[in-house]
């Protein structure tokens, strides 16, 4: 063979294995893609998805969809035809891999936050609900944690809401610390909680604290807490992480415990998170999410307003309305049904 034909038989060899290096070698990106939608009105293994217990409840109809996006496990990793293809394909996202998996953080860690999350945006779009509809909520100081070494230990829990402070009412968490401080180290101090709903008290000795002696403390981390009448649990998948199903969770818990049908039968979805005061925040994902509900059948789909930006351009047959509150988007549900106001609905 001549030197031209080696050197091309060399070269193909060489493309061949840059190319199938290229293939298989993991590249620094994390893949977004529709995912699974859950109906948080329906059932799951015959129990509710969100259980409501306590208050009086009310038939309802139609779909209220959970949204998801589906994306690259913290222990798997993106190859680059897996990565190109997740780019051109639309309703598709490619992310840096650091900003889904920030350095220093374990996928544990990861999967911990993300559960504190669900938790925290169940938790307040419960007390936005009732808020909404209308029901009385008490905000307390509530004990978010217990020092094993404090003095408080074995006596007060997490979750306690402290209404009163040496037979003083408190109403805020700046309260209760304050008259913590103003008792002073190595005093007893008689502590007034709820837990369970039930009324107790309990006496208490003050320390010093960590950071400064001087300043009394009971070796507790607080928190704000909301107390209402009524349970709400939730079913949804374990699996499941971060906040932004609070807007959804909120709409269904008040369809069931307010009169009528919000949704009279239609099939809605929606994301979004939510704080307590119910105002809607904008989220990732957002084309993923609204092709996910498209793919299962929903026609109205609720967008945060921040991300409205996000889905110019996007090809979608579903009706895209834009909130910012909890009760704008229960005005919006509220106008779809009347054909005399559907014109008033704010669209992405």
């Amino acid at each position: 063979m001549t030197r031209q034909t080696w050197t091309a038989i060399v070269a193909a060899v060489l493309f061949i294995v840059s190319a199938a290096v290229l293939a298989f070698a993991p590249t620094p990106f994390v893949a977004w893609t529709p995912g699974t939608t859950y109906d948080v009105l329906g059932t799951t293994n015959g129990s509710p998805v969100i259980d409501v217990q306590g208050v009086a409840t009310y038939p309802t109809s139609g779909e209220l969809r959970l949204t998801t996006v589906a994306q690259t496990r913290a222990d798997s990793t993106l190859s680059f035809p897996e990565a190109l293809l997740a780019y051109v394909l639309p309703s598709r996202d490619v992310l840096p891999r650091w900003a889904v998996y920030p350095a220093g953080r374990s996928p544990q860690q990861v999967q911990e936050e993300e559960k504190q999350l669900m938790g925290d945006s169940q938790s307040n779009a419960t007390v936005a609900a009732l808020r909404a509809a209308g029901k009385p909520v008490r905000e307390l100081p509530m004990i978010q944690s217990v020092r094993l070494s404090g003095p408080a230990n074995d006596k007060l829990e997490p979750g306690d809401f402290v209404v009163s402070i040496d037979n003083v009412a408190v109403t805020s968490t700046e309260d209760v610390l304050a008259r913590i401080r103003d008792k002073g180290v190595g005093q007893k101090l008689v502590v007034g909680y709820l837990r369970n709903g039930q009324a107790l008290s309990t006496t208490i000795d003050t320390v010093g604290s960590n950071n400064d002696g001087k300043v009394a403390t009971i070796g507790v981390t607080w928190t704000t807490g909301f107390s209402y009448a009524g349970r709400v649990s939730y079913g949804v998948d374990p699996n499941i992480g971060g906040g932004s199903g609070g807007l959804v969770f909120a709409i269904a818990i008040y369809d069931r415990i307010t009169p009528g049908d919000l949704l009279d039968g239609r099939h809605v979805a929606g994301t979004g998170g939510i704080n307590a005061a119910g105002e809607v925040q904008s989220i990732g994902g957002i084309q993923e999410k609204i092709s996910g509900a498209e793919a299962k059948g929903s026609t109205i789909f609720l967008v945060p307003a921040g991300n409205c930006a996000d889905t110019v351009g996007m090809s979608t047959k579903v009706t895209l309305v834009k909130v910012n509150t909890l009760s704008g988007a229960i005005t919006a549900l509220e106008q779809l049904n009347d054909p005399a106001r559907e014109g008033q609905v704010e669209r992405c």
